[in-house]
């Protein structure tokens, strides 16, 4: 017997054993709401998505082409709209996430209105907009099996067995649109205790991966921007244990920490490293702050000396009592922080660039995975690049290496639109096209990420209707490049009333009325117009 006739048969016997007053329940339509719903808490979808992470970095770790890739979102529907394009278009949903962004959440889902990446947003939109995406990717899980469920109906109607047949298979092997989420808490809002408290909130929301990253929770700052400020090791590792320790209690023993490191482009820290002995995690630390050797015995009033190799030294501090590193220590840094969090319960790295270079990014993993050699990384295909500007420059330097003649060029200009049918300009198109699946081979790059493109699309698909809109075209400005768009290329939500649940509702009014139900879906719904 399938799932549905055996689940039938069982809810038959439940509502017999009622003796009637559970008459007008179907069971049929029971088991059918049920595989509309497979996951009814957070903490089950949180359970199965860390299965599949898991499973995914295995299949990785075996072979480099089998990396993973997620786009941001910012909102439900958004997300929603990603997973079902994805497997309108391949088929499956293998190997795609979704990315949750605090810098969106920051923009776009704070009650102060739009913020800087600083963790100033409420801590528990994070978890709200965990709950909200799942939310929409059940609700198309619903959809996509209520529409298969009228085809069900519709095939026994007219006594086609075969298609009958076809229609039951797809519901029997129906792929759900639940995906793991990699979820940003940030700097962790607070101490090891807030960074536990938010955790637990988010897995319940169904997060299965949690990214937390080695900056100050007060002075955090966007990874692409200046001003950033790093905290000692074992600071970092108590939020670290927090995050686990949140996984372990809520039951989801697979769950995935990333962990980031700022370190290449932070330069400042808020504190010294204790240190008990030399060589251990607070000296390593202490070693890349730049420091004047004390000789001359003169200690100025404010002073704060530290020994070191026999030496009394004197780190430099700020008029905002932050210590600086020596110039150049980024890398090391990075590298040093990469293996200590693997070494101390970290899953996946997350080394923040300023630049999309894969030698850059190798240098460092080839080094961390001399300690360890399965590391992988999550790697940010950050809109703060600028991707045409820096692969032309890369493809431009590469040829200027092999002595080839760039008088056509000007390395400073290589943006301009004059370029964009250049052979330099083709070169660093393939080299974009092809750089996740490179930087997967060479650089230990697990999962691809873009944290805002969402962001963009928006702000763009949005200029681009108001410019012809409220220009001359009007009405032929949505309907030219929007509603014809949509029904040619098949975008689910043309039919914006199914997509927003109303055939759903018909069904359960079905359910609940039978035949006095008062249905929306009938000959005058003019979202027939779109058959």
């Amino acid at each position: 017997m399938s799932y549905q006739e055996s689940a039938t048969a069982k809810l038959n016997q439940i509502i017999q054993a009622k003796q009637g007053t559970w008459g007008g329940i179907n069971p049929d339509y029971v088991v059918r709401m049920r595989l509309q719903n497979r996951f009814q808490t957070g903490l089950d979808i949180a359970r199965y998505t860390a299965a599949i992470m898991r499973q995914d970095m295995a299949a990785y770790d075996a072979d480099p082409a089998q990396y993973t890739q997620s786009l941001g979102a910012w909102h439900g529907f958004i997300a929603q709209q990603q997973m079902i394009s994805v497997k309108k278009h391949f088929g499956s949903l293998k190997g795609r996430y979704l990315y949750l962004s605090g810098w969106m959440i920051a923009a776009l889902r704070s009650e102060f209105g739009p913020l800087p990446d600083q963790s100033m947003h409420e801590k528990t939109a994070v978890p709200d907009l965990i709950e909200e995406i799942y939310t929409f990717l059940r609700q198309a899980d619903a959809r996509e099996l209520g529409m298969l469920f009228r085809d069900l109906d519709a095939a026994r109607g007219a006594g086609d067995a075969a298609r009958e047949a076809e229609v039951q298979s797809k519901i029997d092997n129906h792929q759900t649109h639940i995906v793991p989420i990699i979820a940003d808490i940030d700097a962790g809002f607070g101490n090891a205790e807030a960074t536990y408290l938010l955790s637990k909130k988010m897995i319940e929301a169904g997060a299965c991966a949690i990214q937390i990253e080695n900056q100050v929770s007060d002075e955090k700052q966007c990874g692409h921007q200046d001003g950033k400020v790093t905290v000692p090791h074992e600071d970092f590792l108590a939020k670290v244990r927090a995050v686990r320790y949140a996984f372990l209690e809520l039951g989801v023993e697979d769950g995935v920490i990333v962990c980031r490191t700022d370190s290449l482009g932070a330069g400042l820290t808020k504190q010294i490293a204790y240190s008990s002995e030399r060589g251990d995690l607070g000296d390593q630390y202490n070693s890349f702050l730049d420091c004047d050797e004390v000789t001359d015995g003169t200690v100025r009033n404010g002073d704060v000396i530290i020994a070191r190799d026999g030496k009394l030294l004197r780190p430099k501090r700020l008029p905002s009592n932050l210590y600086q590193f020596r110039a150049g220590t980024g890398a090391d840094r990075c590298v040093l922080d990469c293996i200590t969090a693997l070494q101390h319960g970290a899953d996946l790295l997350w080394i923040e660039t300023e630049k999309p270079h894969i030698e850059q990014i190798a240098s460092m993993m080839d080094r961390i995975r001399e300690a360890v050699p399965n590391a992988k990384l999550v790697y940010n295909n950050s809109p703060s690049f600028n991707w045409t500007l820096n692969f032309r420059q890369q493809v431009y330097d590469a040829w200027k290496e092999e002595g080839r003649d760039l008088s056509a060029y000007d390395r400073a200009k290589l943006m301009a639109q004059s370029y964009d049918e250049s052979d330099l300009a083709t070169e660093a198109d393939l080299r974009i096209r092809s750089f996740q699946r490179d930087a997967a081979k060479r650089a230990g790059i697990f999962h691809h990420l873009i944290t805002l493109p969402t962001y963009h699309t928006a702000a763009l698909s949005t200029d681009n209707l108001s410019k012809r809109y409220f220009g001359d075209e009007g009405m032929l400005g949505y309907v030219q490049n929007v509603q014809r768009e949509e029904i040619r290329q098949g975008i689910a939500c043309v039919k914006h009333q199914n997509m927003a649940g109303s055939d759903i509702g018909d069904d359960h009014k079905e359910y609940f009325a039978g035949e006095a139900a008062l249905k929306a879906g009938g000959a005058h719904n003019t979202m027939g117009q779109f058959g």
